[in-house]
């Protein structure tokens, strides 16, 4: 379900400033593929998920995996943050998960309480997110989180902080400002074998974040005071303008994969339409 937009292929620059990235298709597709999952093997993980008594949980990028995830066996799904907007999609998953977990950002405010509107009534929570890779610690604006407690029963901060150097302070702040929900990028594999290792925890930091979320609060605040004096950087406001890196990232990723409606050509060439699925 990738999509080609020809605006990618050399990217754009002028007067020395970037204006669309360079992320070749066909470059990109290769890379997607060789990380693709079955599913037969999807309904593995919901097995293993189900018998340790964790959550199995995956993201939906397209409508028309929409059906095919719940028949899978999943019931808690995930929104990224440039599908936030998704308002179609949105509304899909809404009539059959029983939980969705939604990113916001990148996403302007008007659109974010727009997909609040969809979804209420649901059981649904808004991620607070800065869509840089890796997030400086003055960069991640935390007081935001306050600001989607107005439109969502819970909140909660999809952390890309680099491990190496912060360790887990944005985590634990996050939890010490009321998080409700921690996203963290997870692997067993060595930092430089995957694509998100600077941003990724091992299964020992997982541990340590688990225990830091059942303290009680003034607990945590103690604790956040003596181990990070300046953690508070984190905070930041409740408003903030994108960055132009977050903006090239936006009209990159929205629109990045498609739902291809299939039309009957002469010959064996066939033409695919695309339902993209940032559309009102």
């Amino acid at each position: 379900t990738v999509t080609y937009r020809s605006q990618f292929e050399d990217g754009l620059i002028q007067s020395g400033d970037i204006k669309s990235i360079k992320r070749p298709y066909a470059e990109e597709y290769k890379r997607l593929k060789g990380l693709e999952i079955s599913y037969k093997e999807t309904e593995k993980f919901i097995k293993v998920c189900d018998e340790n008594e964790i959550i199995p949980m995956t993201t939906c990028f397209v409508r028309s995996h929409v059906k095919k995830l719940f028949d899978l066996g999943f019931r808690s799904i995930k929104v990224a943050s440039y599908d936030c907007a998704s308002f179609p999609m949105l509304r899909d998953l809404s009539n059959k998960f029983n939980e969705i977990i939604v990113s916001t950002g990148a996403t302007y405010d008007d659109e974010v309480i727009h997909a609040a509107d969809i979804l209420k009534g649901t059981n649904f929570s808004m991620l607070h997110c800065v869509t840089l890779y890796p997030t400086a610690l003055d960069q991640m604006h935390m007081l935001r989180m306050d600001w989607l407690r107005t439109l969502a029963p819970s909140v909660g901060y999809s952390d890309h902080s680099l491990v190496t150097g912060t360790g887990l302070l944005a985590s634990k702040a996050a939890l010490t400002l009321g998080a409700d929900i921690i996203e963290r990028h997870f692997t067993l594999l060595p930092e430089t074998e995957t694509r998100d290792g600077p941003v990724s925890i091992k299964k020992e930091q997982l541990q340590e974040l688990s225990d830091f979320s059942k303290l009680s609060k003034d607990e945590q605040l103690t604790r956040m005071d003596y181990d990070y004096p300046n953690w508070k950087v984190v905070i930041g406001k409740k408003n903030r303008m994108f960055t132009n890196e977050e903006l090239l990232n936006r009209d990159y990723y929205r629109g990045r994969f498609a739902s291809p409606r299939k039309e009957t050509v002469s010959g064996d060439r066939m033409i695919f339409n695309w339902e993209e699925t940032p559309l009102s």
